[in-house]
């Protein structure tokens, strides 16, 4: 409900002659409604934003004593204390003064010829005016945002149209804080976003940023968050940043009007995108099988759904990993995790290249990322997931990635394809979660990944380590350890003790308890061979 600040209270005519004692930080408190303290047992009447006004007479029998009555009255949130001395209290009490001041609740003390009536009725006509004109605004910012949505605008407008009615910059940010649209003063957005609100990754920190007003101590200025909810459905946030002017109980008014208006432009966006995304998933889907027809076909084809594919890229295949996390316990549900995720993938990769084929699958995220002059494709993909992940806050989960060869013919996607899928495979049991692999870099791993029969797996490993496959014995661990840089040195023992920082003795030693469990594996080539693979086997999650 909007209301009279303190401070603008004060220059109402019958408080124009109020001097303020203590509580100068308060005077952004709210007034709402005032009040008149006529005994001393006025407590249990008290309401939050109120004026109260008093004499003399109910303070100076105080139970509590006049600092406990200030602070009584601030925590039940009044807005200021207004007294009016005559024979009954002489001065107000230097206790009470520092207590006001301590915790910011302006302390007035009023002329004798003021009249509390006067006061009462001004007051409460400037609230009534302040509400009747916060509503009226409300309603034409409500018409001025829904025109955008009818005459078919999105978010993009909506910020526009927020941003220009509270001269702030405006943002519209999925539920876990991925920025869809903005609109204001760039410098400022840029200020902001390297400010603690933000991640590295240009994420806002949603999972820290509570509704309503409010500011950080290491954060410039104010900015007000509201939900964009519809029905039970938590479609993300809409964001105001002021840094030069305080935001207040209005702008947030205007703010959830916006959101009102936001969720029917999501909910429209939401219903478009779900038949382009089909769309362009059967596309692509054909294409990664090769059932899309020829090159020009192809390149045409993308190209009238904004795809550029004339160009060398990488698949990118994205995987979330399996949940062993609890649902969140917020009234609120959120969209499907799967869209979530896609949603996370599409905005980054639009961001950093809008004719960058994304689609989401329904157990995957699949992008066909552009690699430059100088292909460097882990390192572009390990940034994009990167800002995919954020700093893993707002409740997203983990994902595994997979990464192909450089691709330099659409005919050539669907081998792309399936090396991006091996590689998500493999990484997730080499590496477990969140893992990032190129189909280069498995090696091996390849081979050995292909073998569904496990369990000829592990008796290999058994048979091969012998007493060495013991994972749950910390000597035997430290062994496969010694025996890994061994083999990884091509048995060069004075780089093998560098590495594993024993003197060279040591690790002579060592060599010989190695080959009493396992063989000659220092003049044999061929048992070298099977302790690599075995150790291998051992490395993939979930074999050994």
């Amino acid at each position: 409900m909007a209301g009279l600040t303190v401070r603008k209270a004060m220059e109402i005519p019958a408080l124009a002659g109020a001097r303020l004692l203590a509580g100068e930080d308060g005077l952004d408190r709210v007034v709402q409604r005032a009040n008149i303290m006529e005994v001393p047992d006025i407590l249990p009447w008290v309401k939050p934003h109120e004026l109260l006004l008093t004499t003399g007479y109910p303070l100076r029998n105080t139970p509590q004593g006049l600092s406990g009555l200030v602070a009584e009255l601030d925590a039940r949130g009044l807005a200021a204390l207004a007294v009016k001395l005559h024979r009954y209290l002489d001065a107000l009490p230097e206790e009470m003064i520092h207590e006001a001041d301590r915790l910011g609740l302006p302390l007035l003390l009023l002329p004798d010829a003021v009249g509390f009536d006067d006061i009462l009725n001004q007051v409460l006509t400037g609230v009534l005016n302040k509400q009747a004109a916060a509503l009226e605004r409300s309603w034409e910012v409500h018409h001025a945002l829904l025109s955008v949505v009818l005459e078919g605008g999105g978010l993009t407008e909506l910020v526009t149209k927020t941003s220009a009615v509270l001269g702030v910059p405006v943002m519209v940010t999925t539920a876990d804080g991925r920025v869809l649209a903005e609109s204001g003063n760039a410098e400022d957005l840029g200020s902001w976003r390297h400010t603690p609100c933000f991640d590295t990754s240009g994420r806002f920190r949603t999972e820290y940023e509570p509704g309503g007003v409010h500011s950080h101590v290491d954060v410039p200025g104010w900015h007000a968050v509201v939900s964009i909810v519809a029905g039970r459905v938590d479609h993300g946030r809409i964001v105001a940043f002021a840094r030069h002017r305080a935001l207040d109980d209005a702008d947030v008014n205007v703010l959830e009007r916006a959101a009102t208006v936001a969720a029917l432009a999501v909910n429209k966006q939401l219903a478009v995108t779900a038949v382009e995304s089909k769309y362009r998933g059967d596309f692509l889907r054909d294409v990664l099988s090769g059932r899309a027809g020829d090159r020009d076909r192809i390149v045409a084809h993308c190209e009238s759904l904004g795809w550029d594919v004339g160009r060398d890229l990488v698949v990118v295949v994205a995987e979330l990993d399996p949940d062993h996390g609890h649902a969140g316990t917020s009234g609120l549900q959120l969209r499907p995790v799967q869209e979530r995720f896609t949603v996370a993938w599409q905005s980054v990769m639009g961001r950093r290249d809008p004719r960058a084929a994304v689609v989401g699958f329904a157990q995957e995220v699949v992008a066909l990322l552009p690699v430059g002059p100088r292909p460097d494709p882990e390192s572009v993909v390990r940034d994009v997931v990167r800002q995919v992940s954020g700093d893993g806050g707002g409740g997203r989960r983990s994902f595994s990635t997979g990464v192909s060869r450089i691709v330099d013919d659409p005919s050539r996607l669907p081998v792309g394809y399936e090396q991006a899928r091996r590689a998500v495979d493999v990484g997730r049991q080499m590496n477990g979660r969140g893992s990032l692999a190129h189909f280069d870099s498995l090696g091996s791993f390849r081979l050995l990944s292909q073998i569904e029969d496990r369990e000829e797996l592990r008796g290999f490993v058994r048979e091969t380590l012998h007493g060495l496959a013991a994972e749950d014995d910390p000597e035997m661990e430290d062994l496969r350890h010694t025996l890994k840089v061994l083999l990884d040195t091509n048995l060069n023992v004075a780089e093998a003790a560098r590495q594993l920082h024993f003197h060279y003795n040591t690790l002579r030693y060592r060599i010989s308890k190695l080959e009493r469990m396992l063989g000659p594996f220092t003049t044999d080539p061929e048992l070298r061979l099977d302790l690599a693979l075995a150790l291998k086997v051992l490395q993939m999650r979930g074999i050994g």
